[in-house]
């Protein structure tokens, strides 16, 4: 905050703080200390505080880059932000493999190679091609639109084309049906040729494809793994057609993470029991840890090969908001560069971020739409068709369009913070097509921006792991009742799943006939009819009148759709009018929504709490002085209330309202338990220690997991964590019901995420007791940002970095703080 006496023409710049008038009273000291400035200096007071860089700065960075740029002038030349880094990204040249002519394929083939301008291949899609046809089960990873989909698609046709056998050959397996139908056609470029057929196979298909499929088997199947799992499971005609298959092909592998990739990879299993072992070739996004990843989703050993392909010059700015929020430089960098002509994606990391963008955004002129999960699929598709013609200029996205589905040109990538190579990723949507590119990295007011624009060079090494956990019992138990179904289960076959089918049996779910497992198949289906293998547990459907327009999953659902809740759908603002949900009941939950004044000034957070309990430990280790136990444990989840939060203002604490009854939900799941250091020093200089213990505990468990996203990438956003009061128990779990795997991620590298939480609270420069949202306060703090010590929490960490010995002891606390 910058203040000015009228009076005395003296300015100083304050901390931000929650309270004005704590603000306010901070100026008034300095003024009378002879601290701050005449007003003409103010922007040299701004450069030394690191608020704007200096005009010599950016002339220097200009220059060294050799840009003259009239978007980028006027971005780096802002006087409301700190521009962090600037450079221009360069793609290497690839590597080239030999000429198309010398691939061991079909001339047919080498002619579709040709007839594109292209005389060889890169020599990532080269040895792709020749590793195929060996036979190896392959990880082909690399950026967005470097060819990928040569790389597997020619040695697949090829081998096909080799056999000449009857019946479908390959599936192709997409995420999304939008980009199944986005990328069949270049599919069929190298197959149709060779006379090999490709189909969709999804629900949009009509009856005369379906009927003409099931007739004329193609060789080929584009589809998805909601497909596979519901035909297997339903013994269609369809899943008899899969029993011929040789080769399975999943693009954007790196999607199937957490509860989503455990699925994955029992559907997987299932698909090799109906038709024998498949050579399995996988695309993914660069990520430090593919091969091991893909091992663990496929359940095999997969052999990696990484390249890189062409794109035009991307002029990457990384800039922090010093004297807006994040969304008002989002939102400012979207109309510049709309202004400029140049065709803009905005990436938010939230569905409530994305649409809060739009809603600001198209007030201001811009021609906007929300693209995100929880809309129909035909608003999206529409979204893409818009953009594609011209006909909108930016759009407002939530990771969905990370994916390849083709939109058409684009000039500037707008994004939220995320790990470099999700960055690398949406950016690589910008100067596909070689054109010049630009690329806005927005830091934001929290713990890892603030440290990220002190430590720039740590960004750009700081890499996204992604997981999955295909042990999650609940997904087991769910995919071994499905398997069943599929096909009785013999006990020659029943060792791995032993657990699952035991219980299986107990719900009466599962019968031993002979020396086979049988399902019930009325309660089968009953059961699994309405799981959904992209998460766990059921679904709130969102109701507008007697129409449903979209449906959110349980637990967030809770949070986001409680009574009186303000609801983001599609750029506009609703009030929930009415919840229904009761975990026990069994029924189908629901959320009523009513519409709202335009100019209504709030939307709404839930205040939580959680409850934790250990119900199994399986593993235990030293992270410096601390014992921390891996385990299973129960989570409790209550809806307390909410807080009204003023639409335009970036506070993080507002005005409660409690509810009569509270809303609850119980599950499993994994994570993590240890017992922090006490702050002995900063208790005994306490009037209320139990207060500044139990709020030092509460910050640094803020800080542990949202400094942590650093380190494990995106792994911080699948997982909660609890505080229990002064005791200094601190409990990390996957936010997911039987686990997704994030929580392990955390746990395996947790002494560097130590290191990394003590330098966000000892460098944030502010002088808040409780901190600020650059250090200690979560913008997913069930407590409302309430019971946070800074000088406690540092003290802890301190503690922790030297190696002070803490056993987990009795894992009971008086209260929980979320």
């Amino acid at each position: 905050m910058i203040f000015r006496c009228s009076k005395c023409d003296i300015c100083s710049i304050i901390p931000a703080s929650d309270s004005i008038d704590e603000a306010y009273l901070e100026f008034l000291d300095r003024i009378e200390s002879g601290g701050g400035v005449k007003a003409k200096d103010l922007r040299w007071l701004m450069e030394q505080e690191k608020i704007i860089r200096s005009k010599k700065d950016i002339d220097r960075i200009l220059s060294d880059n050799k840009v003259s740029d009239p978007l980028i002038d006027q971005v780096l030349r802002s006087d409301q932000d700190y521009i962090v880094d600037f450079r221009i990204l360069q793609e290497p040249q690839p590597d080239y493999g030999d000429p198309v002519g010398r691939l061991p394929v079909d001339e047919a083939i080498v002619s579709v190679i040709a007839s594109k301008g292209i005389d060889r291949l890169y020599k990532f899609q080269q040895e792709a091609v020749k590793a195929v046809l060996k036979g190896a089960d392959l990880v082909i990873t690399a950026p967005t639109a470097s060819g990928k989909t040569e790389a597997f698609c020619i040695p697949v046709i090829q081998k096909i084309k080799e056999r000449s056998e009857n019946g479908v050959r390959a599936i192709f397996v997409y995420p999304t049906k939008s980009l199944s139908r986005d990328q069949a056609p270049k599919i069929k470029e190298f197959a149709d040729p060779l006379g090999i057929k490709v189909a969709i196979v999804d629900g949009d298909i009509d009856e005369e494809e379906r009927k003409r499929i099931l007739d004329f088997p193609p060789e080929i199947i584009v589809t998805n793994f909601d497909v596979i799992h519901y035909h297997m499971l339903h013994r269609t005609r369809f899943a008899g057609l899969l029993r011929t298959a040789r080769f399975l092909v999943v693009d954007e592998a790196h999607v199937y993470t957490g509860v989503f990739g455990a699925n994955v990879f029992h559907i997987i299993s299932r698909l090799e029991r109906l038709a024998g072992k498949l050579q399995i070739i996988a695309a993914s996004a660069t990520l430090p840890n593919a091969a091991e990843f893909c091992e663990r989703l496929f359940g095999r050993k997969m052999q990696l090969l990484a390249g890189r392909g062409r794109r035009g010059d991307l002029n990457l700015s990384i800039i922090f908001p010093s004297l807006r929020s994040s969304r008002s430089l989002a939102i400012d960098l979207v109309k510049k560069s709309t202004k400029n002509e140049h065709r803009t994606l905005a990436f938010s990391n939230s569905h409530l971020g994305s649409e809060l963008l739009a809603f600001y955004a198209a007030r201001q002129g811009v021609s906007i739409k929300v693209h995100r999960a929880g809309l129909t699929a035909a608003s999206r598709n529409e979204v893409e068709q818009l953009f594609k013609s011209g006909k909108l200029a930016a759009i407002s996205s939530t990771p969905t369009l990370e994916l390849g589905v083709d939109i058409g040109d684009v000039d500037t990538v707008v994004s939220d913070i995320v790990p470099i190579n999700r960055l690398v990723q949406r950016i690589g949507r910008a100067a596909r097509r070689g054109q010049q590119g630009y690329a806005f990295l927005v830091l934001g007011n929290d713990p890892i921006s603030q440290y990220y624009k002190a430590h720039p060079d740590d960004y750009l090494s700081d890499h996204e792991f992604v997981y999955t956990d295909p042990d999650n019992p609940i997904v087991k138990e769910y995919q071994v009742l499905a398997m069943a179904c599929d096909r009785p289960i013999a006990m020659a076959e029943s060792k791995d799943i032993w657990q699952a089918v035991q219980s299986l049996v107990a719900r009466g779910l599962l019968i031993l006939s002979g020396s086979r497992f049988i399902p019930d198949f009325k309660k089968a289906g009953q059961v699994l009819n309405n799981y959904s293998i992209r998460g766990i547990g059921s679904n709130v459907h969102i109701k507008l009148g007697n129409r449903l327009v979209g449906e959110r999953s349980v637990p967030q659902a809770i949070e986001e759709l409680h009574k009186d809740a303000i609801y983001f759908l599609s750029g506009k603002r609703y009030r929930v009018k009415e919840l229904f949900f009761d975990q026990k009941s069994g029924r189908q939950a629901y959320a009523n929504l009513e519409q709202i004044p335009s100019d209504y000034p709030y939307y709404t957070k839930a205040l939580t709490d959680e409850w934790p309990s250990v119900t199994e430990i399986h593993e235990r280790k030293k992270v410096l002085g601390i014992e921390t136990a891996y385990c299973s444990l129960r989570i409790l989840k209550r809806v307390l209330g909410y807080s009204n939060m003023e639409i335009g203002h970036d506070i993080t604490q507002g005005k409660k309202t409690m509810f009569d009854s509270t809303i609850e939900y119980e599950f499993d799941t994994k994570g993590f338990v240890f017992r922090a250091p006490q702050p002995s020093d900063a208790v005994a200089s306490a009037d209320d220690g139990d207060y500044v213990a139990t709020s030092g505990f509460h910050a640094s468990e803020h800080v542990i997991i949202e400094g942590s996203a650093m380190i494990t990438g995106g792994a911080s956003h699948d997982v909660g964590g609890i505080s229990l009061g002064s005791s200094g128990l601190i409990f990390v779990y996957d936010s997911s019901a039987g686990g997704n795997g994030a929580s392990r991620i955390l746990y395996d590298r947790l002494e560097k995420v130590f290191g990394r939480a003590l330098s966000i609270l000892s460098e944030c420069p502010c002088s808040s007791e409780s901190g600020c949202p650059r250090c200690t306060y979560s913008y997913r703090c069930g407590n409302n940002n309430e019971y946070l010590h800074r000088i406690s929490a540092i003290e802890v960490m301190k503690r922790v970095a030297a190696g002070q010995d803490c056993q987990i002891g009795d894992m009971h606390g008086d209260r929980a703080i979320v």
